[in-house]
């Protein structure tokens, strides 16, 4: 079925889940500049990736839907600058 892992493997994947909180907050960091220049469409697409981790930093659920109400990347920046 399927093969044990490598003790590499299981590094790999003990460190990413020990990151995960940092690896979702560079991601919306990432995804906010993107948020500035997208429109349309595309902009809709990024909010949702948006959305999503922003849960995974731990934002309270009726920040996020205030944050995505106002449309505005400079307030997800701001609350962002707090986790970082």
């Amino acid at each position: 079925m399927t093969e044990p892992r490598t003790k590499y493997q299981e590094k790999v994947i003990k460190n990413y889940y020990r990151n995960r909180d940092a690896i979702a907050l560079q991601k919306a960091m990432e995804q906010v500049t993107e948020l500035y220049l997208s429109e349309g469409k595309k902009r809709a697409t990024v909010w949702q990736r948006l959305v999503g981790n922003l849960e995974k930093i731990g934002l309270p659920a009726d920040q996020i839907q205030h944050l995505q109400e106002q449309n505005d990347p400079a307030l997800v920046a701001e609350v962002l600058k707090k986790f970082a």
